[in-house]
């Protein structure tokens, strides 16, 4: 998916602010809203993947909106209790319970909540499949440009990069949204940054970013 989402190597956004410091929050609505999706991704109605491609399709003017990084939670949110029936539309714009909740499912328990925001799950799986690269292998990654989610940024996509590690078989996430875990070898792959961006990127500067083997081909 080419959407704005995909905006890494772009001009005009500034640099990255600092996000390393001990509060990962600006307001307190910021957390309400972190703490309803975990509740909410903890009811098993969808995964990590069909979230990002939910997130994917937020219109670009409401993606670019002031409100940043959680307002684009709130968003994809309401979508999501809409299309799982969590919520009705007179709901979600009133703030007030009008139809009784979905029946059969279960909520996590806040004990349970804390677990999983500090350590998440792991999405490596088995395969009967042995890893097309090794390390060391030059691979060249795809140009493709699928309509739905992929992991595969768009500024690498046609560049040559080695594989630097590999990291195991995991849930392919460009099917997994679909509901389909899909597993697939995962590979680091390092970019000289004149390769992504030609003799003008910064001297000595690299990228790896992690791939999957459909991503790539050899170089």
């Amino acid at each position: 998916m080419n959407g704005i989402h995909d905006m890494g190597g772009m001009h005009g956004f500034g640099a990255i602010p600092d996000i390393d410091g001990p509060e990962p929050f600006h307001h307190d609505w910021e957390r309400h809203v972190f703490a309803m999706n975990v509740a909410l991704g903890g009811l098993g109605l969808w995964n990590i993947d069909m979230t990002r491609a939910e997130m994917e399709a937020t219109a670009p003017e409401d993606y670019l909106a002031p409100g940043g990084y959680f307002y684009r939670f709130l968003l994809r949110m309401e979508r999501q209790a809409l299309k799982y029936e969590l919520a009705s539309p007179e709901e979600i714009s009133s703030g007030v319970v009008s139809q009784p909740p979905r029946s059969g499912l279960s909520a996590m328990k806040p004990e349970q909540i804390a677990v999983m925001a500090a350590k998440g799950s792991s999405s490596m799986r088995p395969t009967e499949n042995e890893p097309r690269f090794k390390v060391g292998d030059r691979v060249r990654a795809r140009r493709i440009n699928p309509e739905t989610h992929t992991r595969l940024p768009r500024y690498v996509r046609g560049c040559e990069g080695v594989i630097t590690r590999v990291q195991g078989s995991h849930v392919y996430p460009d099917d997994s949204c679909h509901g389909d875990e899909n597993p697939q070898w995962l590979y680091a792959v390092r970019f000289a940054g004149t390769e992504i961006w030609g003799k003008n990127a910064e001297a000595g500067l690299e990228v790896v970013i992690d791939a999957f083997e459909p991503y790539l081909e050899p170089a």
